[in-house]
């Protein structure tokens, strides 16, 4: 095909992953011919948006030309956006076949499209056919360029692409059978071929990972897929490489370069000088485990040399690739075409357990598919993991994962005892990665590892033997063991010095303490310690020196947003505590304590109370009034009694609490700061506004001193005070400052964190105030799906939120969506808290609000008349919500005529209002709006006058 054969036009190549050689086959003649190829494996790389590029390419070109093959139709998300993007140029796509497909194979879009096979043809015939389908796919606008006297000058033959697609394998080839259920991994073969073709002569690939990861079964795919580009393809099993020059003679006779009288070593020799300059040639050292052994046989040439091998050790030597286990999606997508019927929740909590590995997944496979349940296996796997493991039909594999991991330990043991005394270690704590600090900071304590506690990190030393050996991965700071790999190991350990390791095992968790848990600096290292110590295995709850981390631990999970966690955490130790330690404990109590906190964070108020109460009551009697830890369980009961709606209660407790820690701590201790801030919003929920203002701006300013401005709890302060500005009425100051808190809480405690969830909610409440109800909504819903997602339907902050969007769906005029929100959130909270609970008494309010503009006025009189004696019974006749219950009920007497009544309950509130607050703040400005308009009504015109002075310019109606 050359230059001559068709105008020259711009080809974007379409393909599946399992057809990249015919694509560079294509690719390679088009350009030969004279046009231009856009082809992802020329001229896309790694870190390309590809649907960008694709956008790109797709719109530049004059045509699509679509490699067609039962792949190229298989789901996968590049696929498929590529092939649907492909599909929709159907004018401009030259459609070829690389193996035979039916109508039903291709779909009903391309069925009545004629498409050309190239599959099945010789090489002249399978370019003649290309040739004819690009030279019709487009008819030149203008005459043909007058030909050249040469056709454009060929790239040397070891750089063209062979065809495809043949049936016949190269001359030269003695590799297994292809795996026919292997799958994932494209990317990495994509790279894979990538750079042998980019790497110039003797390119020298070397896949590096642990045992039972697939490193043989990529090289064995790679051969088979790209067998059709090379004349010689020749695989070594090189785990011992001083055969090699055996191998190497037997692949010299295959080429007829070895000599008869030569020896293994010589022929060897003859091998590689044949190599130098023959182009086209793969060789496979698969398992090598020695690469210093095995430079001086490394070939060189215009070929290209695999290896495979545990052993990371490949720096000037080889291009290394490190494999990982399978992503999620790749195990899911193994698993649900092995095993017809998994469904996707069985899938992935097989997937998670076997930690995505390639070799424990093609076993499990074998034997679910041989008739065992997938919840029978995971039980099993759970209870005789060892067993399990030795079990399975994984043909495809040289050994059982046991198998492969007992191998390996025995030969690091014989070699290197410190390490696997390390690994030993290591395989009683988590699957997570260690932090070597941990072991620098633990070794002088354990008593299991030979030889200098300074050699533990040094070069060459323990840590690079796991690695050498593929039993652990290693970088500079930490190292990770596959938690099959540990399962092994514990199975195979010496009951003997068991307890020894584990003690061992405890004190690398015990000298990983990372501080203060409050400290959002220190939760990275939290959450590496507490995943260690949640999976740990061993009883972790059982050695004394690990108690302290342990609450600390759950303190860190609470802080940190987990309640979840944490109070899962909390309950199996307090649980285990109190029977060794009894109730009155001091670390019982304190896992009490944080056991409480996390029931609260939960939603579960009812719940939290009694924990609370009782390590209260205890510690009243254990250490008095005025301690510290006494004081701090005080707080917390006047918190959650606040939360259950007890708040005459509640401030009594926590004003108590205030006063005992400003006189024992002193008035900037963090405990101090603490209560202020409860009593702030004591304050607010009481109506006191102006008070709680002060007190919470003095709290602001000595937390910014004491915490600094970035603190959880400064950030929480400063949400508080702007909440008391907005009620204030001062919109334009509360906004400001929640920007900044929302922008602090997003950047240091992440988008899902309660604080930050709360300072979204209390912005957008702001904006609806300043009339920003679009701006308002968006952020609403961003905060209710993320509670929603994190913490459930009926988490009282997830109806907070939805209260707050009811009002946005308002101020945009959406009512029908508006009341089914509020209907939902009142009958949630009814149910969750009760119907006498202050927040579910406001939710009353809103409702009947909706109820009112929608001229629902019967069932709006009904909940109003009811809302106002309940807030009246619970709240008192003078609270705030007790008084915007009554405005309402009257706005409702207004709607429906009931003028005399409704004025006469409107003048009613209005001088309680007055009495207690003046007329400046916001809901008794409604109150005076609302009066006005009746006394209009009425026609009493005067006394409407005389109101309507008293209302500001903002609230004018």
């Amino acid at each position: 095909m050359t230059d001559t054969d068709a105008h020259a036009q711009r080809f974007f190549i379409s393909y599946a992953g399992a057809d990249r050689a015919w694509a560079e086959w294509i690719g390679w003649h088009l350009e030969q011919a004279g046009h231009t190829v856009i082809l992802d494996v020329w001229d896309w790389r790694t870190g390309d948006d590809f649907v960008q590029r694709m956008d790109e390419a797709l719109t530049s070109a004059d045509a699509v030309v679509a490699v067609l093959s039962r792949a190229y139709f298989a789901d996968g998300r590049r696929s498929h956006d590529e092939r649907t993007a492909a599909l929709a140029r159907r004018d401009r796509m030259i459609p070829l076949a690389v193996e035979p497909l039916t109508d039903a194979d291709v779909g009903p879009l391309l069925a009545s499209k004629v498409r050309t096979d190239l599959h099945g043809r010789a090489e002249p015939a399978a370019l003649d056919a290309l040739r004819e389908a690009v030279n019709g796919s487009v008819r030149p606008s203008s005459s043909p360029a007058f030909p050249p006297d040469g056709a454009a000058p060929a790239a040397p033959d070891q750089e063209k692409p062979q065809l495809p697609g043949r049936t016949d394998r190269p001359g030269v080839w003695n590799v297994r059978r292809r795996n026919p259920d292997f799958s994932g991994r494209e990317t990495l073969i994509v790279a894979l071929r990538e750079g042998l073709l980019d790497g110039g002569p003797s390119v020298v690939h070397a896949l590096h990972g642990m045992g039972g990861i697939g490193k043989t079964q990529i090289v064995v795919e790679y051969a088979h897929r790209f067998a059709s580009q090379y004349d010689v393809v020749w695989w070594i099993d090189a785990e011992q490489s001083d055969q090699l020059p055996v191998y190497y003679a037997e692949l010299a006779e295959r080429l007829g370069v070895a000599r008869a009288e030569a020896g293994a070593e010589r022929n060897a020799r003859l091998l590689l000088d044949d190599l130098r300059g023959r182009p086209r040639w793969l060789l496979v050292l698969d398992n090598v485990e020695h690469p210093d052994r095995i430079v001086r046989w490394l070939p060189e040439g215009p070929g290209h040399v695999l290896i495979t091998s545990r052993n990371p050790n490949w720096r000037h030597i080889a291009r290394r690739t490190d494999l990982d286990v399978f992503t999620r999606d790749d195990s899911l997508a193994y698993l649900t075409t092995r095993l017809r019927g998994i469904t996707d929740d069985q899938a992935e909590a097989l997937a998670k357990d076997l930690g995505d590995l390639p070799l424990a997944l093609a076993q499990a496979a074998g034997v679910i598919g041989g008739g065992t349940t997938v919840e029978r296996y995971r039980r099993l796997l759970d209870e005789k993991t060892v067993r399990v493991l030795e079990a399975g039909d994984a043909p495809d594999y040289p050994a059982s994962l046991a198998g492969t991991v007992g191998i390996a330990a025995r030969r690091l043991a014989d070699h290197h005892p410190d390490a696997a005394a390390l690994l030993r270690v290591a395989a009683f704590l988590g699957p997570e990665p260690i932090p070597t600090r941990w072991l620098e900071e633990a070794r002088p304590r354990m008593t299991t590892i030979p030889g200098d506690p300074d050699d533990l990190m040094g070069p060459g030393r323990s840590l690079r033997h796991l690695s050498d050996y593929g039993l652990a991965r290693t970088d500079s700071h930490a190292f990770q063991v596959h938690r099959l790999t540990q399962a092994v190991l514990r199975d195979h350990a010496d009951p003997a010095r068991g307890e020894a390791v584990r003690s061992d095992a405890a004190a690398v968790l015990a000298a990983a303490a990372p501080g203060d848990a409050l400290d959002p600096g220190n939760w990275g290292a939290w959450a590496s310690l507490t995943a260690h110590l949640t999976t740990a295995h061993f009883d972790v709850a059982d050695r004394p020196e690990l108690r302290p981390t342990l609450i600390e631990a759950v303190h860190f999970l609470i802080r940190s947003g987990q309640p979840g966690r944490a109070a899962a955490l909390a309950a199996g130790l307090r649980e285990k505590w109190v029977s060794k330690l009894g109730p009155d404990d001091p670390e019982v109590l304190f896992c009490a304590q944080y056991l409480g906190h996390a029931t609260s964070d939960l939603g579960d108020f009812r719940a939290a109370r009694p924990l609370i109460e009782d390590t209260y009551t205890r510690r009243r009697r254990l250490r008095g009034d005025d301690d510290p830890d006494t004081l701090q369980s005080a707080n917390d009961l006047g918190a959650i009694l606040f939360a259950l709606g007890e708040r005459e209660e509640a401030e009594r407790i926590s004003e108590d609490a205030f006063d005992r820690r400003r006189r024992v701590l002193g008035e900037d201790h963090p405990d101090t700061l603490q209560s202020a801030s409860h009593r702030g919003t004591a304050l607010t929920l009481s109506g006191r506004y102006a008070e709680a203002r002060r007190i919470n701006e003095d709290t602001v300013a000595r937390l910014r001193r004491v915490r600094g401005v970035d603190h959880p709890h400064t950030l929480q302060v400063v949400g508080a005070l702007a909440t008391n500005l907005r009620v204030l009425g001062e919109y334009a100051e509360s906004r400001r400052l929640l920007e900044e808190t929302l922008a602090h809480c997003r950047r240091i405690l992440g988008d899902d964190h309660l604080d930050t969830l709360r300072a979204m909610h209390g912005l957008a409440s702001t904006l609806v105030q300043l009339g920003r109800c679009g701006e308002a909504r968006h952020l609403l819903d961003e905060a209710h799906a993320r509670c929603r997602r994190n913490h459930g339907d009926d988490h009282p902050d997830t109806l907070e939120i939805a209260l707050a969007l009811v009002l946005a769906l308002c101020g945009l005029g959406e009512s029908d969506a508006s009341r089914r929100v509020a209907a939902d959130t009142y009958e949630r909270r009814r149910a969750v808290l009760g119907e006498d609970h202050p927040a579910t008494l406001a939710t009353a309010v809103t409702l009947v609000g909706i109820l009112r503009e929608r001229g629902e006025l019967a069932e709006a009189r009904r909940l109003d008349e009811d809302t106002f004696d309940r807030s009246r019974r619970t709240l008192g006749g003078d609270h705030p919500d007790t008084l915007a219950a009554a405005t309402s009920l009257a706005m409702t007497l207004h709607a429906q005529r009931a003028y005399p009544a409704a004025a006469q309950l409107l003048e009613a509130t209005l001088k309680r209002q007055r009495l207690h607050r003046g007329t400046d703040l916001p809901d008794i400005q409604n109150t005076i709006r609302a009066l006005v308009g009746t006394y209009s009504a009425m026609n009493r015109k005067r006394q409407a006058h005389k109101l309507q002075k008293l209302l500001t310019p903002r609230s004018a109606p």
